[in-house]
């Protein structure tokens, strides 16, 4: 009778055991873990690129530095600008520092090619060219081609208004193009600064030239007795320009600078370089 309830015990402990041992590899190798190359198993696009830059603390932007009042230094030297201003604030929220690398226009879609920077924020404009190539953060500078005139001029208030008269435009401009299919005489100008001083002077009639250029010259000198009178319906759209695979960071940047124009902070900046909100 002994040897048969021992007999019974090792055979009840033994089943504890088989049961115990069968529990653990069903949670080894079965139940709630993921098979390999499931979805959730699965890092999010440009995730790794992303966590690299967090890792680091700082992102890397490339930007001109001579280009006012986008990128410039001020005159005690330092590097500011509404493209400055709205990358330093995106950075911050995002929890890292700001690096900018100075770069010429001729050559900073290069470096960014050659990853001497994660971004570039330079008032890039949206092109379907460009996108073929790289992505962009959501448009933060909309910027029209406008009419610009004498503030006593009452003989031209649209573009066809241009047909024979003197408009001040770079050759290479696709603003050139408007004055010209509109009929306009075109004296040829090394830029926007030189249009608007054969304006002032009155020997040219016109220029179609770039509506935020104009809001930046006006805050600067409110008193130039010139004035905008008409206004193409196209806008450039202009954004941060990112190398191909990096959608995890670009949607970091939009979130932050979606929270940038809700509380505020957006439109401050804006008003402070453009007295006007350049959103939209």
């Amino acid at each position: 009778m002994k040897r048969l309830s021992t007999l019974t015990l090792l055979i009840a402990l033994t089943v504890l055991l088989l049961a115990a041992c069968g529990a653990k590899k069903d949670n080894t190798n079965g139940g709630t873990q993921e098979p390999a190359g499931s979805p959730t198993a699965e890092a999010a696009p440009g995730q790794a690129a992303w966590d690299a830059i967090k890792a680091s603390g700082k992102l890397r932007i490339g930007t001109e530095g001579t280009y006012a009042p986008f990128t410039f230094h001020d005159e005690s030297g330092k590097l500011t600008g509404f493209d400055v201003e709205i990358a330093e604030e995106i950075t911050k929220r995002l929890g890292l520092k700001a690096e900018f690398i100075e770069t010429s226009w001729d050559s900073i879609i290069a470096g960014l090619d050659a990853e001497r920077f994660d971004t570039i924020f330079n008032q890039v404009g949206i092109t379907d060219e460009r996108k073929e190539k790289y992505d962009f953060s959501d448009d933060y500078i909309v910027s029209k081609a406008v009419l610009i005139v004498a503030e006593d001029n009452t003989d031209i208030k649209t573009f066809a208004d241009l047909k024979g008269k003197k408009a001040g435009q770079s050759l290479t401009s696709n603003l050139a193009d408007i004055a010209r299919e509109n009929g306009a005489e075109i004296v040829t100008t090394d830029g926007f600064n030189q249009a608007i001083d054969l304006l002032a002077s009155g020997r040219i009639d016109a220029t179609v030239n770039d509506g935020i250029s104009f809001l930046d010259l006006k805050k600067q000198k409110p008193d130039l007795p010139l004035k905008i009178v008409a206004e193409a319906p196209d806008a450039a759209r202009n954004a941060a320009l990112f190398r191909k695979g990096n959608e995890a960071l670009i949607e970091a940047v939009n979130g932050a600078l979606a929270e940038m124009k809700s509380d505020g902070t957006y439109l401050k900046i804006s008003e402070k370089y453009f007295g006007a909100d350049v959103s939209k």
